[in-house]
């Protein structure tokens, strides 16, 4: 895990482009399980990690507070492919402080930062993060909340040599460009995809700035069975799942976008990375960017 994050934004941008491959990566969150939830094995989950990687996964996202009551997402990845190889970027996010059950209750102060970085240093076992992304808020960007204080005291980490790259997630335009008057930001991490498309102008703004857009729920999130005519549609003429249609979309939507699904199974590992190889027509794009009806 040498390589810098800039390598995969330089490759996704639009004056270079990338294959749509090199930009499906794979996100961790659910590899440790869900409290109240199934129980993931550890072999299993060790399986899916090892198997992203195999299957071309160039990018993994994950988080010291990504944990279950058994199994933490960053222990899972040090098994499974530590001492990481070289071509792999793995991404973290520090900012919301959880409890001992996993509820988020607040953000973390400046001065907690540090340990929250060194936290998952120490669980990846490494010297240095690839990329750390400050998160600000829950699960909608929430704008005027000025994020400079927190972003400059990440800065100061990299200056240490503990951060290669810095990112931002769930962060308005205009926090972003706080955080960009501080220090360059390499990455936004932001709730976007095919059936939540509002963030469209953030993600066209990250590409002309060379900013790699790492969109999350990209497969639905709150859209119960990715609901929607068009997808379906468009999955149809593809001989393909609503999932895989979702993560074409994203790739084909942008030079930017890098896609971190997140799955603890196995077979939908082998179908999410799949979907790299689906070329969307110009009709699939239209029809996939038309508004998704609300329900009810």
């Amino acid at each position: 895990m040498t390589s810098s994050f800039s390598t995969l934004i330089s490759s996704s941008s639009p004056s270079s482009p990338s294959s749509p491959a090199d930009r499906l990566g794979f996100g961790a969150m659910q590899l440790p399980g869900r409290w109240g939830g199934p129980v993931v094995e550890r072999a299993t989950a060790v399986a899916v990690a090892r198997r992203a990687v195999e299957l071309g996964a160039r990018h993994i996202d994950t988080a010291a507070f990504y944990f279950s009551a058994t199994e933490r997402a960053n222990d899972i990845l040090r098994e499974a492919l530590h001492p990481y190889p070289e071509h792999l970027t793995i991404a973290t996010k520090i900012g919301p402080l959880r409890t001992a059950t996993g509820e988020m209750y607040a953000e973390a102060r400046p001065e907690q930062l540090r340990g929250l970085v060194e936290e998952n240093l120490r669980q990846l076992g490494v010297d240095v993060l690839d990329l750390v992304h400050l998160r600000v808020g829950r699960l909608k960007a929430v704008g005027g909340v000025p994020i400079g204080e927190r972003f400059g005291a990440l800065a100061a980490l990299r200056d240490e040599g503990l951060v290669r790259e810095l990112g931002v997630s769930n962060v308005s335009a205009e926090q972003l460009a706080e955080a960009r008057a501080i220090a360059p930001v390499a990455a936004v991490q932001n709730r976007f995809g095919v059936l939540d498309q509002a963030d469209g102008a953030l993600v066209d703004a990250c590409a002309a700035a060379g900013i790699a857009y790492l969109p999350f729920f990209a497969l639905g999130g709150g859209h119960t069975g990715l609901e929607s005519e068009n997808l379906r549609t468009v999955a149809e003429r593809h001989g393909a799942t609503a999932h895989q249609i979702a993560l074409a979309w994203g790739l084909a939507r942008s030079p930017a976008i890098i896609q971190i699904p997140g799955t603890s199974s196995l077979a939908h590992i082998e179908e999410n990375m799949a979907a790299a190889r689906i070329a969307l027509g110009e009709d699939d794009m239209a029809l996939l960017e038309q508004p998704v009806a609300s329900a009810g």
